[in-house]
């Protein structure tokens, strides 16, 4: 894809709080957040509390640019499932994105490729924009297996959708062995994932619904690689784990610069 597609994607940087922050340290985050960035030109910011933070970071974000997201929900409008929510009660909490098919959520809790799909459907028919996440573990990586691992999961979650279907829906390229980790996937690493991801796109829809798409990278993003990351020509955001639990470092990585884009060859 050329510099030309990407100038036409609106960079998004997501926070993932995971089980972190009760409602008032939420609510301390934003205030703090929106004195560091605001106003805000050029980028998209979400922030995905955990489900009892979503209406203290509701009522800070109110009248700023930020969006509110969700971290799961079930595939279900309603029904017997304890402990679960709908996409219509996250849209009644004010949530505009919803993450799913995290890696945590695959390894922990068992989500597979079919769960994510109807999750994903789910939430696009309700009007949550997903953020799909996709990513291999560290044996699969070094058993040069990360591109198969990256396809299977990309088909599998859209699999049945057409491009008009997937609309905004937005890809997460997190390497499992780099969440958490402290190690993060070289630019060079990312973008040939990332530029992989957006070629599957093309083979699954077409080539102007993949031009559209924007593809995150997640896996210990920090102030200090974010510059680096969004150079690429094929990353557009961020889903940020433990650095978006600090303001300052969340705001650092919000407020990245890109002085030489970098083009792919894909």
């Amino acid at each position: 894809m050329s510099e030309s597609s990407k100038q036409t994607r609106t960079p998004l940087i997501a926070a993932n709080w995971k089980m972190h922050k009760i409602p008032p340290e939420a609510a301390d985050f934003v205030s703090a957040l929106k004195a560091a960035v605001l106003p805000l030109e050029g980028r998209e910011v979400v922030i995905c509390p955990s489900f009892t933070s979503l209406e203290a970071v509701r009522q800070a974000i109110q009248g700023t640019p930020f969006r509110l997201g969700a971290q799961n929900m079930h595939e279900q409008a309603s029904g017997a499932f304890t402990g679960e929510v709908s996409a219509s009660m996250l849209l009644a909490a004010g949530c505009r994105y919803v993450i799913l098919g995290h890696s945590e959520r695959r390894q922990f809790f068992g989500e597979t490729h079919e769960w994510v799909n109807r999750k994903v459907r789910a939430a696009l028919a309700a009007g949550l924009i997903p953020i799909f996440c996709v990513g291999e573990k560290l044996p699969e990586r070094e058993a040069g297996q990360t591109m198969n691992v990256i396809r299977q999961q990309v088909r599998g979650g859209l699999q049945g959708f057409s491009s008009k279907e997937i609309g905004p829906l937005v890809i997460a390229y997190e390497p499992v062995w780099a969440i958490g980790t402290g190690k993060t996937a070289t630019p060079a690493q990312a973008q040939e994932v990332h530029a992989f991801i957006r070629q599957i796109i093309v083979e699954l829809f077409d080539a102007s619904r993949a031009a559209s798409l924007r593809i995150l990278y997640g896996g210990s993003i920090k102030p200090d690689n974010i510059d680096d990351l969004m150079a690429q020509a094929d990353i557009d955001g961020g889903l940020v784990g433990g650095a978006s639990l600090e303001s300052a470092s969340f705001a650092r990585i919000v407020s990245f610069q890109v002085s030489t884009p970098h083009v792919s060859t894909s």
